[in-house]
């Protein structure tokens, strides 16, 4: 069973970063997704890719995939990118 460790990422439709620290871990489907005849919705058979676990930090997410003997890849957090931008520049 795999599965991949990442952090959760800022909300960009909000301003507040709550949330923004822990750690997921996600369990990743052995077979392919394939579509519904009737809806053409993707979907599989496989109940545990439905499974996401937070963690307070990595550390704890990479301690639960050892003790539970999942074969956890870390996908690193992507760096933050600002735009520093004047409420002047908007009238140029």
């Amino acid at each position: 069973m795999a599965a991949r460790i990442y952090q959760r990422e800022r909300n960009a439709m909000q301003s507040g970063r709550a949330r923004s620290g822990e750690w997921i871990l996600e369990f990743e489907s052995a077979r392919p997704k394939r579509p519904d005849p009737l809806t053409g919705w993707a979907g599989g058979s496989e109940t545990q890719e439905q499974v996401i676990l937070t963690f307070p930090s990595l550390e704890a997410a990479k301690a639960y995939a050892a003790k539970n003997r999942i074969d956890a890849h870390i996908v690193p957090a992507s760096e933050p990118r600002l735009k520093l931008q004047a409420y002047a520049d908007n009238f140029r």
